[in-house]
């Protein structure tokens, strides 16, 4: 039989979490909790037990003190429930921890449903928002790692005629603009089509706003 243990100071959500798992039968009790000291002391007699948290509005000051729970106590499982959760917690969490699933209080019904059953087999569970959540930030975080590597290609002298470039501007009045010489410009220009491996100005332009080395939106409004 599995033991629930919920640690949620919102009243709502205790009203839900008791109505939905006392519709189980495979459930033989629930116990509420409102800090960690009464997690923790029934942790102690019932170590193997589900811990449905908010730790939003729990008394934890920070992940490192959940993380010592989960050590104290390695044959519980945990369900993350809570309305707001964020980024990076999520990505520690779920990267190194395999103990803890997440489900949000905006999921569905049926998701918190489908969560508290894989809780009950101590299998992981991820809801969808939280997967969109964090795939967002790793293709966030790609981009940013791709604009870098592009940014390190260019020197800032390179950045700025391609910006120039992008405006219009010929060869001759960027050297104009710069009080540069033409045969200088020139050279940076070749440089700056080597390094993006272009062929024409439109391929340049083409190729640094996919790299997020200029945005057309600063120029064309």
């Amino acid at each position: 039989m599995t033991e629930f243990i919920i640690a949620d100071n919102q009243a709502i959500s205790n009203v839900g979490l008791i109505h939905l798992l006392n519709a189980d039968k495979n459930l033989s009790a629930i116990s509420i909790v409102e800090n960690k000291s009464e997690l923790t002391k029934i942790l102690r007699n019932i170590p193997e037990a589900i811990v449905v948290l908010d730790y939003t509005l729990f008394d934890f000051r920070s992940i490192d003190e959940l993380l010592q729970l989960h050590e104290q106590f390695q044959h519980a499982h945990w369900l993350l429930f809570s309305s707001e959760l964020n980024t990076n917690f999520l990505r520690q969490i779920i990267t190194g921890y395999s103990a803890f699933s997440v489900v949000m209080k905006t999921s569905s019904k049926e998701e918190i449903l489908l969560a508290i059953h894989y809780a009950i087999k101590k299998e992981r569970f991820i809801c969808t928002q939280v997967s969109n959540l964090l795939l967002a930030a790793i293709g966030h975080q790609a981009t940013l790692s791709k604009t870098a590597a592009a940014n390190s290609l260019l020197t800032s002298s390179e950045l700025a005629i391609l910006k120039e470039i992008a405006l219009g501007k010929t060869t001759k009045e960027i050297a104009s603009h710069r009080n540069l010489s033409f045969h200088t410009i020139n050279t940076h220009r070749k440089n700056i089509f080597r390094k993006l491996e272009a062929n024409n100005v439109h391929d340049v332009i083409k190729k640094a706003t996919r790299l997020g080395l200029i945005d057309l939106t600063e120029y064309y409004i």
